[in-house]
């Protein structure tokens, strides 16, 4: 699909700049259109350009944007998620022959061993996380694991609401795989709580079709009277 009054050649230059606007969604999160447009200092005609073509090549979609907490009034603000076959335009630490050794490895040992392996598979990670958390106070180890996620490729952030603290992860590298075993999602977020030292939630994961993987620190009960 093209736009109207614009040429072939209009388009490929226009490349890279569209790159920028998925990226930036993939870093971010859903974003609105004005989100974007100040992020990347576009005009908003040159935003929407670049999204309707994002929109016509399937990298893109769009959605309600989410209100944690009460609604305003008037429609809820439309924002742009990376759609699946968007994300594989980004690397992946994964391929068909990941998926097929698991499924292999389910048919012979079970749902306990791929579950054993999701937990393997997060322990120079973990290893490697540990003592960044550990050398921080307290109150920074979200922030700080959010930070080591991203170097990762995660595309962490970390957030605050009434209930608690969350942290946003805009990109999965597995998560093709997990959209057939939640195993990888569950181990990573067992990792979570044994290195953040409190109990976690996981609210929403892209494998399971959200645009983005959150996890819920409740806030403590001294938090919560502080508060």
């Amino acid at each position: 699909m093209k736009y109207t009054g614009l040429d072939e050649a209009s388009l490929v230059d226009d490349a890279p700049t569209r790159e920028r606007v998925a990226n930036t969604i993939l870093e971010h999160g859903p974003s609105t259109a004005a989100d974007l447009a100040h992020e990347l200092h576009l005009t908003p005609a040159a935003i929407r350009r670049h999204l309707d073509q994002l929109l016509a090549d399937g990298v893109l979609m769009t959605r309600e944007q989410r209100v944690i907490g009460q609604r305003g009034r008037g429609r809820p603000a439309k924002v742009y998620v990376i759609t699946d076959s968007g994300r594989d335009h980004f690397k992946h630490s994964y391929d068909e022959l990941a998926a097929g050794a698991l499924r292999f490895l389910k048919e012979t040992g079970g749902d306990d061993a791929v579950m054993a392996f999701a937990r393997h598979r997060l322990t120079e990670s973990e290893d490697r996380y540990r003592p960044l958390l550990a050398s921080a106070k307290p109150e920074d180890r979200v922030e700080v694991l959010a930070k080591a996620l991203s170097e990762d490729g995660y595309a962490a952030s970390v957030g605050s609401t009434p209930a608690g603290t969350q942290m946003c992860q805009n990109h999965c590298p597995v998560a093709h795989v997990a959209e057939e075993f939640p195993q990888m999602c569950e181990a990573e977020t067992e990792m979570f709580a044994r290195l953040l030292g409190t109990h976690v939630q996981r609210l929403a994961t892209i494998a399971h079709g959200d645009g983005v993987c959150t996890t819920h620190l409740p806030h403590t009960t001294a938090e919560r009277l502080t508060s």
